[in-house]
């Protein structure tokens, strides 16, 4: 897979964009959870960006590995990790080079923050899934985290909620937004709003491409990966999936 510039581009800022003790405190639960149901203690957290779930993991006494693409969110994780004196490893890898660069033997491989999606075709995506069965222990839990497209492509949205963010007199805003493609992908731009005091915004925008995948995409594809026993919820708390109106779409498989 090839590097995703906007990643790089976004490290720096990235940990403003998100409201990591909000989102940590809502996810971990469920996310603990799994990982207690198979017995985890050894995980890797594929498209790990700047670490965070690695890191929040790591403090509670998992073996912790974070995987990313981008050499920019895996600088930023190291500094988070250096900074927080957790012993958290991480390693520029993407999807289909895991096994290769990190071995095997993990009891679960988390892939969060809706990853998949940059897999454009299913002969990528079915390599990145024989690549997390590869990293995976017999009876391992993978836990994929994505957007649920299905009322995302049945209404073309195209925008979400913007992300404010302020430090002192300085200030950030995040729009994010699509425009849909004729083969049916999707350009996720990012535009980054800066400033400040009173002083004038300044501007950057950043864009990489995205398949909306659907349930009907993903669950064939990991059985065929010999990731089995799958099931859906609809949130990061486990609420029940229902395709038509659930904001995300969470899976659980295990290694056959």
């Amino acid at each position: 897979m090839a590097p995703i510039p906007l990643y790089d581009d976004l490290s720096q800022d990235y940990d403003r964009f998100v409201n990591w003790g909000n989102r940590l405190a809502y996810e971990l639960p469920f996310i603990e959870r799994q990982l207690a149901a198979v017995g985890a203690k050894r995980v890797l957290d594929a498209a790990c960006g700047t670490g965070q779930h690695a890191l929040a993991l790591a403090q509670r006494g998992y073996d912790v590995t974070g995987a990313d693409l981008s050499e920019g969110m895996i600088a930023q994780a190291r500094q988070n990790a250096a900074r927080l004196g957790v012993p958290a490893r991480f390693a520029v890898a993407g999807f289909g080079e895991l096994a290769t660069q990190l071995g095997g033997g993990f009891d679960a491989v988390l892939c969060l923050g809706n990853s998949l999606p940059h897999l454009l075709t299913p002969e990528d995506l079915a390599l990145a899934l024989a690549d997390f069965a590869a990293v995976l222990r017999p009876g391992g839990l993978l836990l994929v985290q994505n957007r649920n497209f299905t009322p995302v492509v049945a209404r073309r949205e195209r925008w979400m909620g913007p992300e404010p963010h302020r430090e002192g007199d300085h200030e950030w805003l995040f729009i994010r937004f699509y425009d849909w493609e004729p083969d049916g992908r999707v350009a996720f731009n990012v535009m980054t709003l800066r400033r400040q005091g009173d002083g004038p915004w300044r501007q950057s925008v950043s864009a990489t491409r995205l398949w909306p995948q659907l349930d009907a995409d993903l669950l064939p594809a990991l059985a065929e990966a010999g990731l089995g026993d799958a099931a859906c919820w609809g949130d990061m708390q486990g609420s029940p999936y229902v395709a038509e109106s659930s904001g995300n779409l969470i899976i659980t498989a295990h290694r056959s």
